[in-house]
């Protein structure tokens, strides 16, 4: 047995509230109309006539203007109560008799379809139903007969409930505000055993964690930690947690606590028997958190040059955030000294002709440059400088550089 209800567009959010409170299993079939499974509900507001009033009545108290349609099959449900007014209740057995004097417009098909129907002067369900189903089938095709059976009432498709997005948050609100962070993680590990929890009913992991906390001054703090792999490990998820916290702690005391989880499928990995075991993402999360805490937030990752002619110029980013470039063979590949060593460069007709620096010492024997660059002109940071790659009296290569006056021995070529 299904029900249906059908109102203004309009008011949608209260349809759907509506027909939830009398079932779980609920499809949104239009705009207007809503559609549930009713078995069972006769246990509780008795027979066909006694459901479809009470579902009338909620409506007249939710302020929907609203018409209510009861039957054996989904589609006749729906049908009456986007085609009659008030309450409908279809017997079974009855459904092409009650439906007949409905207009093909309520089928859903196509307007090329309906014109067709038009031309052949059928305008009404009962109309269409008196067609032999053959000759239907032969001249409209699947399509004919399917309107066809819909308009006999003999609908049989299955009610496809709506599904609501999965949301995994947890919240506790506390006894009194929690300034230490001690007592915040015992909160936080209760939240956490709740979500992971609800991910394993679910089949799920979650790759992002985002936690909210109230502030006794009214404010909030919110932190958010990003997974390179969806994870499921709650003392990991705490001790994370606790780093992030320590670095970078709530300004006021604690009133209240959301944990949010952002669901992911879990991470499927088999190793090879020859392949060496590699840490477990959960344990080198672990181990670059704390690096962060000592070092600071930007200078743990993967080092990845920026787009600019600056020498040296480079950013970190996460790790999994770069992307994998394809390098070219090279012929002579240039090792950066880290920093600069400081140089006596003497020049001659102004070609370099003596490097002199901690580790470097020789007479110049060959020389390219200069490679004259500057940049950032525009901002309190300008740079320029002249490069040459220099060849030295003891067989060695190296790349040094002019700036400001003053000399660098930068890198050496093997």
């Amino acid at each position: 047995m299904f029900a249906a209800i059908h109102a203004t567009p309009g008011d949608w959010e209260k349809l759907l509230r509506l027909a939830q409170e009398f079932s779980p299993l609920v499809e949104r079939t239009a705009a207007d109309t809503v559609a549930l499974d009713a078995d069972g509900l006769e246990r509780i507001h008795g027979l066909p006539q006694q459901i479809a009033a009470a579902l009338a009545r909620r409506a007249g108290e939710r302020g929907l203007q609203a018409s209510v349609a009861i039957a054996a099959n989904l589609d006749t449900a729906v049908h009456a109560a986007r085609g009659f007014a008030g309450v409908s209740v279809i017997p079974y057995g009855d459904e092409a008799k009650y439906l007949g004097s409905l207009p093909l417009t309520l089928l859903g098909t196509t307007p090329e379809m309906l014109e067709t129907l038009e031309r052949w002067g059928i305008r009404r369900f009962r109309d269409l139903a008196a067609l032999p189903e053959l000759g239907l089938a032969e001249r409209l095709g699947p399509e004919g007969l399917r309107l066809h059976k819909l308009a006999h009432g003999a609908g049989d498709r299955p009610l496809v409930p709506m599904r609501e997005p999965l949301h995994f948050e947890e919240e506790a609100e506390l006894e009194y505000p929690v300034e230490l962070l001690e007592p915040l993680l015992f909160v936080l590990a209760g939240l956490l055993s709740g979500l992971r929890a609800r991910l394993v009913s679910h089949g799920l992991a979650t790759n992002e964690l985002r936690l909210r906390l109230k502030l006794e001054n009214r404010g909030e703090h919110i932190r958010t930690l990003h997974f390179p792999v969806p994870m499921l490990d709650t003392k990991a998820f705490l001790k994370l947690l606790d780093l992030d916290l320590g670095a970078h702690p709530p300004p006021s005391p604690v009133v209240k606590v959301w944990l949010e989880a952002e669901p992911a499928k879990p991470r499927a990995a088999q190793t090879g028997l020859f392949i060496p075991l590699a840490p477990e993402p959960e344990k080198l999360e672990l181990t670059l958190a704390r690096l962060r805490g000592l070092v600071g937030e930007g200078n743990v990752g993967s080092p990845e040059l920026l787009d600019t002619h600056r020498p040296g110029a480079f950013a970190m980013r996460g790790f999994g955030d770069t992307e994998t470039r394809r390098r070219g063979d090279t012929a002579m590949v240039m090792r950066a000294i880290r920093p600069a060593r400081a140089a006596r460069v003497q020049m001659a007709s102004g070609q370099p002709v003596h490097v002199q620096a901690e580790g470097v010492r020789g007479h110049v024997t060959a020389a390219a440059g200069p490679w004259r660059t500057s940049g950032d002109w525009w901002t309190a940071d300008p740079w320029a400088r002249d490069e040459w790659d220099v060849a030295l009296s003891d067989g060695a290569l190296y790349r040094i550089c002019c700036a400001q006056g003053r000399w660098f021995v930068e890198g050496s070529y093997d």
